[in-house]
């Protein structure tokens, strides 16, 4: 059976947006010019042509403006744009076609991304909280792995254990007095702060 294209509901949310449902099934969100535009009232039908330009034109135009604005203020990594766009209550369809295009355009690419900001925190953080917060971020951690092994340099990256000795200095920790408890336990903070165990057994 073929569907009416009946408007079901015209719900006020935020800014003169408006969530509207076809059918008893939410559709998508649009703006008082828009539902105007397209003559949209609720109980009445919503031509397949108008859906159709909606869908096709209308959502992923303002999902990529979204996008775009979105990226004015800071980088975000893909997982954190379609989060965002989702949020916003953009179809999936549209939320592909923005992450496409800004793909197309290295607008947002997580290659760039987890390297640079390997870089930027690889100073005051170890590698498993960099590790930690990159996942978080939705970076997949065959990625993670990648940019460390091929994009990276050791010179690009600082030694670990001048960090861990400042953590050990901070916690007033002294190698020399410590007894096995002691040890044990800066070496779980440690283990905890993303520090290797090679670089733990070879500081404490």
């Amino acid at each position: 059976m073929q569907e009416e294209n009946i408007v079901t509901g015209i719900t006020a949310l935020t800014k003169g947006r408006y969530k509207i449902e076809i059918d008893g099934q939410f559709r998508f969100v649009l703006y008082r010019g828009e539902i105007h535009t397209y003559q949209i009232k609720e109980g009445e039908q919503i031509s397949g042509e108008a859906l159709e330009e909606i869908s096709s034109e209308v959502l992923p135009k303002r999902a990529k403006l979204r996008s775009m604005n979105l990226l004015m203020g800071r980088e975000y990594t893909e997982h954190q744009i379609r989060e965002k766009l989702r949020q916003g209550l953009y179809p999936e369809e549209a939320i592909d076609e923005a992450v496409d295009y800004l793909k197309s355009y290295r607008y947002i690419d997580d290659r760039r991304y987890v390297k640079d900001y390997i870089v930027y925190y690889s100073e005051s953080r170890s590698r498993g909280r960099i590790e930690q917060d990159l996942f978080r971020r939705g970076i997949a951690k065959e990625l993670i792995h990648t940019v460390y092994e091929e994009d990276l340099c050791e010179e690009e990256l600082p030694d670990e254990i001048p960090l861990m000795e400042k953590w050990l200095e901070k916690k007033k920790y002294k190698k020399e007095s410590a007894d096995y408890q002691e040890k044990q336990k800066m070496k779980a903070f440690l283990y905890r702060k993303g520090f290797s165990l090679e670089n733990i057994e070879k500081l404490l």
